[in-house]
């Protein structure tokens, strides 16, 4: 199967490179019309990536994601004749206000909309954690246009190895949420499929980097998961959330809960109480269950408790954290990204564990790759 976008080893080549003049070059310290040379996807994923990483809607990045897409396959002869003869908005994908980015980058200058973004979202998300942050070596949640996220699998990746990882784990959701395109076993299995397309693909690109196969599966409501055993056979990492009923009677939730645990496929327990504290989706209460029987019951199956790092979770709250560092548990610090720029919102998880005094040797992702797998086939 192969990736969706024409990525080659020579254009990846060239954006790390510009990735690292960009670095170099400090941007967040410019300003518009100052000297640019990271060319004009660089720009474009940079603003689409900002967007994201500002929690910004939706609709604004998908026009430069797009745009960057459509200008990809080009040449950089080809896209400086378009420019030159403005034709750059006669290219699907590509209108008025990318083409604007596209040009300045091409004359090389920093385009206006970039200066903005890295203005607004380019600095520190957290006051603390950059320690911790430092140690990850990859993130164990994280979704593709698939099921509900936004970007293909392949800039999931990409953006992954920008930001250093060693490895990311794809866990698009299971077949139950159907509001989030949940996949069904044999979408699952024609995903494995293309992730190792990619894996085939950056192997002559960054070999130093894994898109690992794994699954975000729905607990259901006896404890058992919500996908064909042999296909979770297959998989890298099985993180399992629960995803419906949350206002379940607690007894009958810490039932649930300890079923997915006591189940050997399962290597991650994911948002444990599902709560909602900001954003556009409003707030929600979080679950009501035995936090000690179901952090005792993690620390006997070894299942990692998920340090969500979306700022609109804050999963586990501050109290259950402290209660699962103290039952002996082990960690997962996880983006639960479903946008490439989301993937950095680690540093999040990382300032709560580190103000919760969590051993970082007890967070499985700041493990090398053989290690976390050797973990995760129990």
């Amino acid at each position: 199967m192969a990736v969706h976008r024409v990525w080659t080893k020579e254009n990846w080549a060239n954006q790390r490179e510009n990735r690292r003049e960009r670095e170099v070059s400090g941007v967040p310290d410019q300003t518009a019309g100052d000297e640019y040379g990271a060319g004009p996807v660089a720009a474009l994923r940079r603003i689409a990536f900002l967007l994201e990483r500002g929690r910004e809607d939706t609709y604004k990045v998908k026009a430069f994601r797009g745009a960057a897409a459509a200008i990809l396959p080009l040449t950089a002869e080809q896209v400086a004749a378009a420019v030159e003869d403005g034709s750059l908005t006669s290219l699907p994908g590509v209108g008025a206000s990318t083409a604007r980015v596209i040009a300045d980058a091409v004359r090389g200058v920093l385009p206006t909309r970039l200066a903005e973004l890295e203005r607004e979202h380019g600095g520190d998300l957290a006051s603390g954690g950059q320690g911790l942050r430092a140690a990850l070596r990859g993130d164990l949640h994280s979704h593709s246009d698939w099921s509900d996220g936004g970007s293909p699998i392949e800039e999931m990746a990409f953006t992954a190895i920008e930001l250093g990882h060693d490895y990311l784990v794809l866990t698009d959701h299971s077949p139950r949420l159907t509001v989030a395109h949940g996949l069904s076993a044999e979408r699952l299995t024609r995903q494995l499929g293309v992730v190792d397309a990619v894996n085939r693909h950056l192997s002559g690109v960054d070999d130093s980097f894994t898109l690992l196969k794994g699954i975000e599966v729905d607990i259901l409501d006896d404890g058992s998961l919500d996908q064909d055993d042999d296909l979770l056979a297959q998989l890298d990492v099985r993180v399992a959330s629960v995803h419906s009923k949350l206002k379940m009677e607690p007894a009958d939730m810490t039932r649930r809960m300890i079923g997915a645990i006591r189940n050997p496929r399962t290597n991650v327990l994911g948002h444990c109480t599902g709560r909602l504290v900001t954003g556009n989706r409003g707030t929600r209460p979080g679950s009501r269950f035995d936090a000690g029987a179901v952090f005792e019951a993690c620390a006997e199956h070894d299942v990692a408790v998920e340090i969500n790092s979306r700022p609109e979770r804050r999963d586990p709250p501050t109290a259950l954290l402290e209660l699962a560092r103290d039952a002996g548990c082990v960690f997962s610090i996880d983006s639960d990204a479903h946008a490439p720029g989301q993937l950095d919102f680690l540093v999040y998880g990382c300032e709560r564990a580190e103000a919760a005094g969590i051993d970082p040797d007890r967070i499985v992702n700041t493990w090398p790759r053989e290690r976390l797998l050797a973990w995760a086939r129990k």
